[in-house]
């Protein structure tokens, strides 16, 4: 007869097993297609590591096979390094149609030495306009760092290896639309944008620096997937009423103060007729 402890511990082994095989089986070959850039989007090492490239010609991007409608998505990015002035590397959730929902990580390049700029933004119902930027308290080029964002239907969070950046809340209970109904894709990208990315176009790309090329490694989606109308969740799902403890509130507000350099809800030039609602709500 086979004990108890016997069972639990085989069945524990085999949780174990399973888990290990999905780990093994998550890569790029398997969670993305290449969407554009005629090569310059690789997928290498067994599928373990991505690149995405960029010379005068073009830039390059992917997307996920699947549809998420919530979750917590980690991605490992080493971002362009030297002098990347001109060039975004885009990482973001999105929707599709005129009333999209949106939530944006780009990353604007910049002269070397020079500290990148993490630009993140987010859409409603096609409206967007709510731009936060920061700088990194590490150089992004040097080793990757692990970019996450978690959406639930509490609050939207974007996260540097851990440590929270950004917090929108749900604030519907007050009219201010917030992104639940449309399932999203995830996207990356690499692309020019000299007209706008530094220093408001002032600074432009240097083409004897391309190729361009930024890598991306251990993407995670633990995250409810989209098919056939249907959402479909895995058992780990400890992120869908993940709120902001103590300790993450004290860490937003040390990167808030020390590290962010722009704020559309303090923009008031911007926004003469009034801020928008939910930076007063």
């Amino acid at each position: 007869m086979v004990s108890l402890a016997s069972a639990r511990s085989t069945l524990f082994m085999s949780l174990v097993m399973a888990i290990l095989l999905v780990s093994s089986a998550a890569n790029f070959y398997n969670d993305f297609d290449i969407t554009w850039g005629d090569g310059r989007a690789r997928i290498l090492n067994n599928g373990n590591l991505l690149t995405l490239s960029l010379d005068k010609t073009s830039g390059s991007g992917v997307q996920t096979k699947n549809e998420y409608l919530f979750g917590k998505i980690d991605l490992q990015i080493k971002l362009v390094p030297g002098n990347s002035a001109g060039t975004v590397t885009a990482y973001y959730l999105s929707s599709q149609g005129p009333n999209h929902d949106e939530i944006d990580f780009e990353f604007l390049g910049n002269l070397s030495g020079d500290p990148y700029i993490v630009h993140t933004n987010l859409y409603s119902q096609g409206t967007g306009n709510r731009e936060q930027q920061f700088y990194m308290w590490f150089d992004p080029t040097k080793d990757f760092h692990t970019y996450s964002i978690l959406w639930n239907p509490q609050h939207i969070v974007f996260s540097v290896d851990g440590i929270p950046i950004r917090e929108f809340k749900n604030l519907e209970s007050r009219g201010i639309p917030y992104p639940k109904g449309q399932p999203m894709r995830l996207y990356s990208s690499l692309w020019n944008a000299d007209d706008w990315a530094t220093r408001g176009g002032l600074v432009k790309t240097d083409w004897t620096q391309a190729p361009f090329t930024a890598s991306f490694r251990n993407f995670n989606a633990n995250a409810c997937i989209w098919a056939s109308g249907k959402s479909s969740c895995n058992s780990n799902m400890t992120w869908y009423l993940d709120e902001l403890d103590s300790t993450s509130q004290n860490k937003l507000k040390w990167v808030q103060k020390n590290y962010m350099i722009y704020n559309y809800c303090t923009d008031t030039k911007r926004f003469p007729q009034g801020l928008p609602p939910e930076c007063t709500a």
